[in-house]
């Protein structure tokens, strides 16, 4: 009777165990190739991304296809801190010539360049408050972890937040596209 019993919850176990491990496989397998979800908080892609945060959904797909181009919103590997990841603009893919201000709030030095085989040049879409390409150069295109396709404005999950002119639209969603 006992062993009987035994057996019964050491199946159960297991199968309850199966099922989350495949749960787990299938979330691991998900956001590791098809999308993933991050918080973006930060003064370096305003007016696009608030100062005060957005829930963005990246699809990693694009990226894997070498689908992304000029335009394109992506998250990738802080070519200085690899375990940051940041959001920027692609400004310019292989081969393109790109024209930039040096420092932006100082002076109008410009410089034009190339970006090398293999990388891109990103940039804030707030120029005078972005570390960018401008200030560590051209980023290998392997750091490049998705595509932005989804913002949703985080003013309907923290009314703190939210400030007179967007206490209005509680919950906006943007969806990226070129």
């Amino acid at each position: 009777m006992v062993l009987r019993n035994f057996r019964f919850w050491a199946i159960e176990g297991f199968e309850k165990t199966l099922t989350v491990g495949k749960f787990l496989c299938f979330f691991h397998l998900s956001s590791s190739y098809l999308s993933t979800s991050a918080m973006a908080i930060g003064p370096s892609m305003i007016p696009t991304i608030d100062l005060t945060g957005n829930f963005v959904l990246v699809e990693r797909i694009s990226t894997h296809l070498g689908k992304v181009g000029s335009g394109d919103l992506v998250l990738l590997r802080s070519p200085e801190n690899p375990r940051k990841l940041v959001i920027k603009r692609i400004i310019g893919m292989e081969g393109d010539t790109v024209t930039y201000l040096v420092k932006p709030y100082e002076n109008y030095e410009s410089r034009t360049i190339v970006v090398p085989k293999g990388r891109v040049w990103v940039e804030g879409d707030n120029k005078y408050n972005s570390h960018d390409s401008r200030n560590f150069g051209a980023v290998p295109y392997g750091l490049v972890e998705g595509r932005l396709f989804w913002r949703v404005k985080m003013h309907f999950f923290h009314p703190a937040l939210s400030s007179t002119d967007t206490c209005i639209t509680f919950f906006s969603v943007k969806t990226f596209s070129n």
